[in-house]
């Protein structure tokens, strides 16, 4: 018995290596999130992590900036959820869905 959870416990570091060399990956990966057709676009990389934004100069130069906050809010939002279903794919990937099965409120760090 103390030989199968020396070998579990392996395994268990194993995957924690691959989990944070993942988490390292994440941050060179990027998803995007636009909004009013493009005119605002939101660059997100992996660890949810606002990295650029453009802005088509139509939507500057023009006298609604309600309008304006409510397109950046919105593509912002579109990157993070990219980003976070990004972040679930890799980790899914490295846990073979094993994260799925974990009790709600259960955390792993880096992961949230």
């Amino acid at each position: 018995m103390l030989k199968d959870f020396g070998i579990a416990l392996k395994e268990a570091q194993k995957i924690q290596e691959k989990i944070a060399q993942v988490q390292e990956n994440l941050e060179e990966l990027t998803v995007n999130g636009s909004s009013g057709g493009g005119m605002v676009e939101v660059i997100a990389n992996g660890r949810q992590q606002i990295i650029g934004i453009k802005i088509e100069k139509e939507v500057i130069d023009s006298e609604d900036k309600e309008m304006l906050e409510d397109l950046i809010v919105a593509a912002v939002n579109q990157a993070l959820k990219s980003s976070q279903e990004l972040a679930n794919e890799e980790m899914s990937k490295v846990t073979g869905g094993l994260l799925k099965n974990l009790p709600e409120g259960f955390k792993i760090p880096g992961l949230g």
